[in-house]
């Protein structure tokens, strides 16, 4: 398949173009940074850097969209929520806009999400039948999905996909944790009650490929592992499993005062189930976060 991939050169989008190369499909990422593609993604690997460049009369099997600014690194000021909006939804919209335009439609669409969909509800468990939450990240993803929807008027398969915590010691949340983790400094978030919803790398990348090919999977999907843990049980066991103390605790009040609004991706949380994967057959290789901290920090 010819395969278009947004965000390709990010943690996710790396491994992913790893995994679908070795299945022998053709690649083009969309990229700012065309020349760092063949490096990050891999050799053959098309670059573009405009959506324009993918002409009508051009064959794309199947788009995979993960393309999305930093949600947690920068001030949410009205500026920074206008990137976030634009990197995602306006993204997204563009991309509807070329399926609308493209003589040979795609058969699916994987589109980027996220478990903050949900907003805080506390201690409940949430599926993906759940409601959405209230809050900016919430109307954030909640937008973000009704326009990847829209390409079903064209007939592709979407699915969405409403990722949690992704655990990799190459980057990400995980990856800013290890060093204060491992000179003994880390810390528990607040009251530490709030849920955090993860999923090993290598089940979100095989999830994925699930979700590319088979063609009866369609809507939202939770990619989360089964065993959701709360913020205090993380610490404990990423402690734990660096062989350090965790004896800190980070106030909440603290957070907000030097964080502002965004404070709440780390004081709130959502507990999110993976029942639609499961329901379907699908399966986790790490459905523990001691065996997945395990495997990524031998």
């Amino acid at each position: 398949m010819h395969i278009l991939i947004t965000g390709g050169t990010g943690l996710i989008g790396r491994r992913i173009c790893k995994a679908l190369l070795a299945e022998g499909h053709q690649l083009t990422v969309l990229s700012r940074h065309p020349e760092t593609v063949a490096a990050k993604c891999g050799n053959g690997v098309r670059a573009i850097t405009t959506l324009d460049e993918w002409l009508p009369e051009q064959m794309v099997d199947a788009i995979i969209n993960l393309a999305g600014e930093p949600i947690a690194d920068v001030h949410w000021t009205t500026a920074r929520k206008q990137v976030l909006w634009d990197s995602r939804v306006t993204l997204t919209a563009r991309l509807v806009q070329r399926i609308v335009a493209a003589e040979h439609k795609p058969a699916v669409l994987l589109s980027g999400s996220a478990v903050g969909y949900y907003g805080n509800q506390g201690n409940l468990e949430l599926d993906e039948s759940a409601g959405t939450g209230d809050d900016f990240a919430a109307h954030l993803c909640k937008t973000w999905e009704d326009v990847a929807l829209s390409a079903e008027s064209q007939g592709v398969r979407v699915c969405l996909l409403r990722t949690g915590l992704i655990l990799s010691k190459d980057g990400g949340l995980l990856g800013r944790m290890l060093l204060p983790f491992k000179l003994g400094l880390g810390a528990r978030m607040g009251d530490g009650k709030q849920w955090m919803s993860w999923i090993h790398i290598d089940d979100y990348v095989s999830t994925i490929l699930r979700l590319l090919h088979e063609q009866d999977m369609r809507g939202p999907f939770n990619m989360t592992a089964p065993n959701p843990v709360t913020n205090a049980e993380f610490t404990r066991s990423l402690a734990r499993a660096l062989h350090r103390p965790a004896l800190f605790v980070a106030p909440g009040f603290i957070l907000r005062a030097a964080m502002g609004e965004r404070a709440s991706l780390l004081l709130e949380g959502q507990r999110v189930l993976p029942k639609k994967i499961e329901a379907s057959g699908g399966s986790f290789a790490f459905k523990r976060l001691e065996s997945a901290l395990q495997d990524i920090l031998s």
